[in-house]
């Protein structure tokens, strides 16, 4: 929420704004952290929908995408990830449903891809969709360094000048992440240039002392410069690599139990991201 709106409106005039923030969570064919990115959106009083991907790619979803302010992409293996991380799932909805899409993001809709929804919009070009150019894909998401599948917690630095409405506010978050192919390559140093000068890598991967890294284990994949998620020059489509899906409760940390009293979080780390993208559009500037 813009800072001091809290202030300003009452506590039920908030819920009910947020509450009528529709999201839509897209389900099936690989895709498996569907419940928990439907309840992270629930936790921060928005109203997620789940449908399943086939229905919205044919046409037979009960509600078009101009319904929702929101669309999640969330992570799993879509299609079994053939031919390649999220590039089966980017065809189809290049050929079936991206006309749509890109209407909806002109309408002014938001986009969350984690994981393999970040591989999918890479794929496709919705990230880093430069100049308005959302067709063509500039970037890729390839194996790790280290091949074979990782899974572990990382510690992420927000770039606090970026554009993104899904890191605002934020410094600092510590995630789960776990991915075989999250290692995100430009097509040329001129792209990822102009991404540096946009400020729209919003978060890397960094070490113990908080320096932007590409050594593991601290960058699970060897991403150039610690690139662990990107968003679009207007920040409202945003795709990471880590999971903030899979930190919604303070136990969910590996050093819960370590903690005392005063340094135990109310809520998981990964809340404050849904909460950024329902207040954006709940509480527009």
């Amino acid at each position: 929420m813009p800072e001091g709106l809290a202030a300003r409106v009452e506590p039920a005039e908030v819920a009910r704004r947020r509450a009528e923030v529709r999201v839509l969570v897209l389900t099936g064919l690989g895709l498996n952290c569907e419940v928990e990115t439907a309840e992270a959106f629930r936790r921060v009083g928005a109203t997620p929908q789940l449908v399943h991907l086939l229905d919205v790619l044919r046409g037979h979803a009960a509600e078009p995408l101009s319904h929702y302010q929101i669309i999640a992409f969330a992570g799993g293996f879509g299609f079994g990830d053939h031919l390649g991380a999220g590039f089966v799932y980017a065809n189809k909805v290049r050929w079936q449903l991206y006309d749509q899409l890109l209407e909806f993001i002109d309408d002014g809709g938001l986009a969350l891809g984690i994981c393999n929804g970040f591989q999918m919009m890479t794929r496709l070009g919705m990230v880093p969709g430069f100049d308005g150019d959302y067709r063509t894909a500039r970037a890729t998401i390839a194996p790790n360094d280290k091949l074979g599948y990782w899974d572990t917690w990382i510690r992420l630095r927000v770039d606090r000048e970026s554009p993104c409405v899904w890191t605002r506010g934020l410094d600092s978050l510590e995630l789960p992440t776990r991915h075989g192919e999250g290692k995100f390559l430009t097509e040329s140093p001129e792209v990822l240039a102009r991404l540096e000068e946009g400020h729209q890598i919003a978060v890397r991967y960094v070490d113990a002392a908080g320096n932007a890294t590409e050594g593991w284990p601290d960058n699970p994949n060897g991403s150039p410069g610690g690139v662990a998620g990107v968003c679009d020059p207007t920040g409202r489509l945003f795709g990471l690599m880590p999971h903030p899906d899979a930190y919604l409760y303070p136990f969910q940390h590996p050093r819960w139990f370590r903690q005392d009293d005063a340094e135990r979080p109310a809520e998981g780390g990964g809340l404050a991201i849904f909460r950024n993208g329902v207040d954006s559009v709940a509480f527009p500037t």
